[in-house]
């Protein structure tokens, strides 16, 4: 069986640590390890892991480097020819592993395998809400405008195939495969990154094996930044493929602020909800006509925010939420 690795990244996450590296020992895969790395906490989260006896779970403990540098370090010291990551405050069923690693050893042309996630709020319940992506047939633009893979909990990935973008960090020339000069968007340009740059595939497994936990006062709060670091890793792109973006820019401007809406929306930001829904319809009209469903949702959403106020939202939503969540889900 192929031994795997399961990179736990952490920083002050003593509060949901716990339950992230007991989904990960909880695997139902029998060859593998548990690597956190602690980046500079200064909570309780090493005396979390040291808490555990268990010989598949290590840990490294390192200055605070940030989130990719974090990732980096886990990939360099993991012992897995599959590297899969985890961050501290997700979890993951019990059969994913397994399930990827099937998936993985059934084509040998797929390097990075993710799965559908459902959502859960802070303290561990079901928000009633799940991504169910586009899993096969996935090219470059499809990650740059909407990102199948989802979030940075799902993938399981062949080292080799990461082996096929590591460069070495400008400073001190360790090996990297992530940027750590990036603050977000992080994922995607990985993503992109080895879709351009490798003939490595990139597919999904339709199960929901993810449970990703919606952190309002996380990064993707701020709306605006977020738009801010998305360019800057377009411009990242544009370095080395700028025919590429060239061709896609306008549209994957117009899927992205389409998203920050939603992001916008759901943070009651009614003006800037507003504005951002606008903005990406003038960017791409054909957005429309791409995902008629979403944008059309999204904009009557932003509008609806905008004109009834948030409390009348609010109680709108709460009742569309309990409705979804008395109809059997499809991931």
């Amino acid at each position: 069986m192929t031994f795997a690795t399961i990179v736990i990244p952490v920083y002050n996450g003593e509060t949901t640590l716990r339950e992230s590296i007991e989904s990960a020992l909880a695997q139902d895969y029998a060859t593998f390890e548990v690597l956190v790395v602690d980046d500079g906490s200064t909570d309780g989260s090493a005396a979390i892991v040291r808490s555990f006896d268990d010989p598949r779970l290590r840990m490294i403990q390192q200055p605070n480097g940030g989130l990719n540098s974090a990732r980096n370090t886990g990939i360099r010291e993991g012992k897995g020819a599959y590297i899969g990551l985890l961050d501290a405050d997700d979890l993951w069923e019990p059969t994913k592993l397994a399930k990827h690693v099937a998936h993985l050893d059934a084509d040998p042309g797929i390097g990075l395998s993710f799965s559908a996630s459902r959502m859960i709020d802070l303290e561990g319940r079901p928000t009633g809400l799940h991504q169910s992506p586009q899993l096969s047939g996935i090219t470059t633009a499809d990650l740059l405008y909407r990102n199948p893979v989802g979030n940075g909990s799902t993938p399981l990935m062949r080292r080799t195939a990461l082996d096929g973008i590591k460069h070495r960090h400008p400073v001190d020339g360790h090996s990297c495969w992530f940027d750590e000069g990036l603050r977000q968007s992080t994922d995607i340009e990985c993503w992109i990154r080895l879709s351009l740059q490798t003939n490595w595939k990139i597919e999904g497994i339709g199960e929901a094996l993810t449970l990703y936990r919606v952190n309002p006062d996380g990064l993707s709060a701020n709306v605006p930044r977020q738009y801010d670091t998305w360019l800057q890793m377009v411009q990242k792109t544009a370095a080395y493929a700028p025919d590429f973006i060239a061709e896609h820019l306008d549209h994957a401007k117009a899927c992205q602020l389409r998203y920050l809406a939603r992001r916008a929306i759901s943070l009651r930001q009614p003006g800037l909800a507003w504005s951002l829904a606008r903005a990406s319809f003038a960017s791409s009209p054909r957005i429309v006509f791409d995902q008629p469903l979403k944008t059309l949702t999204t904009m009557g959403a932003a509008a609806t925010l905008r004109v009834a106020g948030t409390r009348i939202y609010a109680a709108a939503e709460t009742a569309l939420l309990s409705l979804r969540r008395a109809v059997p889900s499809r991931a």
